[in-house]
């Protein structure tokens, strides 16, 4: 009997806890209903044993033990040794070539994919993860909108296209795209907990990034990481102490001790107390 490999959900699901952009690749390749909650859940099995000589594997399934033990570019050589005659196999390659930095190739795969079936949101979602490596944000919300026209109940994508449009500084469309999100899976947030988002060029833009999760994760009750990400946020210089005050989001995290730390290193002291700050000269 041969042994069981990780299923390319488990492939993916690895994959995107590996991203250096939180959310960007989240690249699940056939299962839309589970992609919502099992951002991190499937990356936590444990990872099959990589088949000795003495075991019948076909070349697809090397590649995903490969995938599961991150060496990457021995799971490109398998997959390139196997018939790639499936959108599900094309998608899978053009992961471990995103894994190693390699967009063009991985681009290249991605597209065989869609040729393969064009009406498949994950490689849309990948597609768009790579625009956004690049810095082609227009094409990336043209990708993720794709992806939700495909699948609109993907809290991931929808967040992805939040991400996106931030990235164009259009915070009202992200603002939007991210309470979809969350409309979706609360807890869509907490998947990218502590993670600094990387992609744009200015700090501006990073900053703002940083402060829409926060909104997202306060709304959510992620009380630690909307402080964390307030923190990125303050320290890109794209908001200052008033403004998170007086944003509603914030307004329940007056009396969580990590946020008044936070408000105490700008100078406004809060107390559990008053329900209103007072500063200090």
């Amino acid at each position: 009997m041969r042994p069981r490999f990780l299923s390319s959900t488990h492939i993916c699901w690895t994959a995107a806890a590996l991203i250096a952009v939180p959310s960007l690749l989240l690249c699940q390749s056939s299962t839309p209903t589970e992609q919502s909650t099992k951002t991190v859940a499937s990356a936590q099995v444990p990872a099959p044993p990589i088949p000795t000589s003495d075991v019948q594997a076909t070349p697809e399934e090397l590649g995903d033990a490969f995938m599961a033990h991150q060496r990457y570019q021995a799971a490109i050589q398998a997959y390139e040794s196997a018939p790639r005659k499936s959108a599900e196999l094309w998608n899978k390659l053009g992961i471990a070539y995103q894994l190693m930095f390699n967009n063009q190739d991985a681009a290249r795969c991605y597209k065989k994919a869609l040729k393969l079936n064009p009406k498949d949101a994950n490689v849309f979602n990948n597609i768009g993860s790579v625009d956004m490596e690049l810095k082609l944000y227009h094409a990336a919300v043209h990708a993720y909108r794709r992806a939700i026209k495909l699948n609109p109940e993907s809290a991931l994508f929808h967040k992805n296209l939040g991400t996106a449009y931030l990235a164009q500084r259009d915070y009202k469309k992200g603002w939007r795209a991210y309470q979809a999100a969350l409309t979706l899976d609360p807890t869509v947030f907490s998947h990218a907990a502590g993670m600094r988002v990387q992609n744009p060029a200015s700090l501006t833009d990073r900053g703002a990034m940083n402060y829409y999760m926060a909104k997202s994760c306060a709304q959510a009750g992620l009380d630690l990481q909307a402080v964390e990400y307030l923190r990125m946020a303050l320290n890109e210089g794209f908001t200052h102490p008033k403004k998170v005050l007086d944003d509603p989001e914030f307004a329940r995290l007056k009396t969580v001790p990590a946020f008044q730390q936070l408000m105490a290193s700008q100078g406004i002291y809060l107390t559990s107390l008053s329900a209103h700050p007072s500063v200090r000269q």
